[in-house]
């Protein structure tokens, strides 16, 4: 199974009589989805399951994939690694899935899978950290497929 995490791009400060959710990409954040939708629409494939935090500037981010994605609630800021993992179907999905979130959370998430332990690994706005699990020797493995930065691309 793939799980493709990806950092929302930047986004403005929350506003007054403004949430956190309600928080929208900045023209460079905009910029950056863009850029990393295209790199991923080259790699992903057809059946990838796109789930996405309700927060307004992850919305936007997963709008430029273009693609249809489910909303999930659980994925809102501050969401567990266990949460993430859960919605994700980990590791047991048929499908690749891409999941658009938050610090810290998917940092925790990618320092779980690779390391074995929760640590507050940095994914920088925009990024995206290809993770993969798969069969060897009668051992599964998690494996790091790729670490993209939106600035670089």
């Amino acid at each position: 199974m793939d799980l493709i995490l990806w950092r929302h791009a930047e986004a403005h400060l929350v506003r007054d009589g403004q949430t956190d959710l309600q928080r929208a990409l900045t023209p460079k954040g905009e910029r950056q989805a863009q850029r990393m939708a295209e790199w991923l629409n080259q790699r992903l494939a057809e059946s990838t399951r796109i789930l996405v935090s309700p927060a307004l500037r992850c919305q936007q981010t997963a709008q430029a994939l273009g693609r249809p994605y489910k909303t999930v609630n659980a994925l809102a800021p501050e969401a567990s690694v266990e949460t993430l993992l859960v919605a994700a179907k980990w590791p047991q999905a048929g499908e690749p899935v891409l999941v658009v979130g938050h610090q810290p959370t998917l940092g925790l998430t990618a320092a779980w899978l690779l390391a074995g332990i929760e640590q507050p690994w940095s994914v920088k706005k925009g990024a995206v950290w290809w993770l993969r699990q798969r069969e060897r020797a009668d051992e599964e493995r998690v494996v790091l497929q790729a670490v993209q930065g939106a600035d670089l691309l």
